[in-house]
């Protein structure tokens, strides 16, 4: 890699752009440029929070619906088949999409597909909200979920890549912000679930289900409506495809770095060190990516399946332990998820840059080890301070979950691939991660019946496993210049 060389310059390039010149010779040093920049960014955190509004529009889509499928069964008249049928076509579209959107975002480029999935979500919302039979519902929610599927390859890959390599707001803190979204999303829609049950008349709770899936698409249009002033490519990825005066230009816009391509660059298109196809898939499995793509699976498939037994049931949980009334269930689950995953969320942004991305998966997953245990030993409550201990579990567990495998497991799937490698990483882990939640929400019941609160020994496999494969692969992602990898060989 070539040092970049600056040189005084009278005329800013482009618009917002100052300072001296900042020459690109080779993509490696448009990369170079956006990992140390100390220049105050532009456009770029509002590229950042754009894409983390599509990580708001996945999290708040795939809940939405938690609190309303009674409803919906009810008013289609559904069989349990029907009903399963509805309730799996948003996870069986995302399965579909993050493997179609992985191949989409190396291919055609980041800014085109995160364009394009805003568009699924409006539609999709809008069916959901209109729909007049349980089949529209099922088919809109599939689309929801290739929509779903599709962004998270993309929203990743701007996470990463319009970020600072090391210190404080690193890429890795960054994907990490994933998270705390995520979990703002669902508190929203608890909250929005509340407010409308308080409201609404009792001849129109019909309303219930329509209002919050049609909700979802106000984000999406707020973030189509500004899509064109603040968004732009990647300045990596454009330089990887061999585009280095697109890769200029928006560092000029979206840093302010007055950067200009050497008349003595090489910009021809061959130079790309990997072309985007699908047989990229398999080059994640080979070579020193064999090792990383194993470890992202496992901790993210264990994370998945734990949280998803976990949280997604936490309603019918509560209410098990308390016998209170659905509001009550409504407000400690709010409260558990701002409180303890959202603030552990937050935590985990904050000090990633400083502790790193393997301590903190491994912390959060002893944390759910013992909460699992302490919930498998309480067992049901039979008075007052059993049931306190139970929750203070559950608490340990999402506090665990956000600190640790619900932030970071997304930096791993995100930094152990160079950018030519990034959009199909993402999306295979995403992939199999839907896999394992699907697996998980259809399991949980089944356990559940069958072992009724000795399920949690079951699930405390799951972090269990995580922490073995961390422990067995120390590989620390935050900090280390993955992209490099495009134009030399690995060495971790």
């Amino acid at each position: 890699m070539t040092e970049i060389i600056t040189a005084p310059t009278s005329e800013a390039s482009g618009r917002s752009a100052a300072g001296e010149t900042a020459w690109i010779r080779q993509p490696a040093d448009v990369s170079q440029l956006v990992n140390t920049s100390t220049q105050a960014r532009n456009n770029a955190h509002i590229v950042i929070a754009i894409a983390l509004g599509g990580v708001f529009l996945d999290a708040y889509d795939l809940g939405a619906l938690a609190f309303g499928m009674k409803d919906v069964a009810r008013e289609f008249n559904l069989t349990p088949a029907a009903t399963g049928m509805v309730a799996s076509a948003i996870t069986f579209g995302a399965i579909i999409g993050a493997l179609i959107g992985g191949y989409l975002t190396d291919k055609i480029g980041r800014y085109r597909v995160f364009m394009a999935d805003m568009f699924f979500f409006v539609v999709a919302a809008l069916a959901c909200a209109f729909a007049p039979n349980e089949y529209v519902l099922a088919g809109a929610r599939f689309v929801m979920g290739l929509g779903v599927g599709i962004d998270l390859p993309v929203a990743m890959a701007f996470l990463a890549e319009f970020s600072r390599l090391k210190g404080r707001g690193n890429k890795a803190a960054s994907i990490a912000m994933w998270c705390p979204t995520w979990y703002a999303a669902i508190s929203i829609s608890y909250l929005l679930v509340l407010v409308l049950y308080a409201t609404l008349p009792a001849s129109h709770t019909d309303w219930l289900w329509r209002l919050i899936l049609g909700f979802g698409a106000v984000p999406a249009l707020l973030i189509i409506a500004i899509r064109s002033r603040y968004m732009s490519e990647s300045p990596v990825w454009a330089a990887n495809q061999g585009d280095l005066h697109g890769a200029a230009a928006i560092l000029r816009r979206a840093w302010g770095i007055n950067a200009q391509v050497a008349s003595d660059a090489d910009v021809r298109v061959q130079q790309r060190p990997r072309r985007a196809g699908w047989r990229n898939y398999g080059a994640l499995l080979r070579g020193v990516y064999l090792k990383r793509t194993l470890l992202a699976t496992v901790i993210s498939v264990a994370s998945s399946f734990a949280y998803n037994a976990v949280a997604f049931g936490l309603p019918v949980i509560i209410s098990s332990f308390l016998a209170q009334s659905m509001l009550t269930t409504i407000l400690v689950s709010l409260a558990l998820n701002l409180l303890f995953a959202f603030v552990g969320g937050l935590l985990a942004v904050r000090l990633v840059p400083r502790l790193g991305a393997w301590r903190m998966t491994v912390a959060g997953y002893v944390c759910q080890f013992a909460a699992l245990l302490g919930l498998a030993l309480i067992g049901r409550p039979e008075a007052l301070p059993e049931a306190i201990t139970a929750i203070a579990m559950l608490a340990l567990f999402l506090f665990g979950q956000g600190f640790g495998p619900g932030s970071h497991t997304m930096t791993y799937a995100s930094l152990s691939y160079p950018v030519s490698l990034r959009g199909v990483g993402v999306g295979l882990n995403q992939t199999l991660m839907r896999a394992s939640s699907t697996l998980s929400l259809f399991l949980f019941p089944l356990l559940t019946a069958w072992l009724d609160t000795g399920v949690f020994w079951v699930i405390a496999l799951a972090p269990l496993a995580g922490l073995l494969a961390l422990l067995l692969v120390p590989w620390e992602p935050s900090g280390y210049d993955v992209d490099a990898e495009d134009f030399a060989s690995p060495t971790r």
